[in-house]
């Protein structure tokens, strides 16, 4: 996609026609899009019904993962580089300070509801109840020795872990380092599980770089394994694989319920009430980002974001809720809406 952009600039400029002064957007007649796999199967309903519903064309959809889609929207304005960037998580000040080097300084936050991310097998076998310790103590680089230490995990098997838990291998396929599901899984329930341990949450005051190197860092001796970015992908070898689990966000598990089940967290069933009353400990924000810049040179881009923070979309009985998204409440989907139609810079 990005390629043909380039195509597209490279034949403009050889015939005198390119309008727009080096690092600023031309007009352009199609939205580029990259980001969240997460997010992704939202974007590309809104894209759809937008192309079919106005004089627009279809918005063009990639999945790269929130860290490689804004990778791709921060190397500057222009042609060859994204409009849009999907996220399962916030941007990090170090990509505002790459996105601010490259001259993308007009950034438009919009957030637009709310996911549960789910350890998830095939319904061919049981339905397991974990808690976030469970899932940290299965899934770290190194783990507490019960003397105030670390190990490098020993656990094989579920019953390692906990002895309630299966006699069955840790076999555990998830997204990579560049994804936010990955960030927020990370964040929520290894660091969750990794702080309930005593001694660990002390050293989070005594030593935080310490502290967050222990609780973020997933192991690698082929207990996870990296599945790409294809959620989709993850949810046919779990079919294939009655033992194993995925990682994902809610709406794949909403999508493919007939074969595949989410793990109980604390008790908690992932479902859609429960993730929206913050019941689910493992809820993330969801967000996009938008160029301001590129807004007016880009045919139909502020058309496309009142479509997407519409209350017929992303509202309470939107379409996108069909589709697994957990909507905001109604006050603070106008609230974000507003942000959107007004290209509120973002403010960190």
């Amino acid at each position: 996609m990005l390629n043909m952009k380039t195509s597209l600039t490279c034949a403009l400029v050889g015939a005198g026609m390119l309008a727009a002064t080096a690092g600023t957007a031309a007009d352009n007649d199609q939205i580029q899009i990259v980001g969240s796999s997460t997010v992704f199967p939202f974007a590309t309903t809104v894209a759809e019904r937008f192309g079919k519903s106005t004089d627009f064309k279809t918005p063009v959809v990639e999945s790269t993962g929130s860290g490689g889609g804004l990778k791709l929207f921060c190397e500057g304005l222009g042609l060859d580089t994204p409009d849009i960037t999907n996220a399962s998580r916030r941007i990090k000040s170090s990509e505002v300070e790459k996105c601010a080097a490259n001259g993308v300084t007009d950034i438009v936050e919009v957030k637009v509801g709310y996911d549960g991310i789910v350890l998830a097998n095939s319904r061919e076998t049981a339905q397991m109840e974990l808690t976030l310790q469970d899932i940290f103590l299965a899934l770290a680089k190194n783990v507490p020795d019960g003397e105030g230490k670390t190990q490098p995990n020993p656990y094989s098997t579920w019953h390692d872990v906990n002895p309630a838990l299966p006699d069955v291998k840790i076999e555990v396929m998830g997204p990579p380092p560049t994804s936010g599901t990955r960030d927020a899984f990370v964040e929520l329930a290894m660091e969750g599980g990794c702080k309930s341990i005593d001694w660990v949450k002390a050293l989070k005051k005594q030593d935080k770089p310490a502290y967050k190197a222990l609780c973020h860092t997933i192991r690698e001796d082929g207990a996870f394994i990296e599945a790409g970015e294809n959620d989709n992908l993850i949810v046919q070898k779990l079919r294939a694989n009655p033992d194993a689990f995925g990682i994902f966000g809610f709406s794949f598990l909403d999508q493919n319920d007939d074969v595949v089940q989410g793990a109980l967290i604390g008790g908690v069933a992932p479902e859609f009430e429960l993730i929206a009353d913050g019941s689910y400990p493992v809820s993330r924000s969801l967000f996009f980002y938008v160029k301001a810049d590129h807004v007016g040179k880009v045919d139909g881009l502020q058309e496309y974001l009142a479509e997407f923070t519409s209350e017929k979309a992303s509202g309470e009985d939107g379409y996108l809720a069909d589709k697994g998204l957990i909507p905001m409440p109604e006050d603070e989907r106008a609230e974000w809406a507003e942000k959107a139609r007004t290209l509120q810079n973002l403010g960190m």
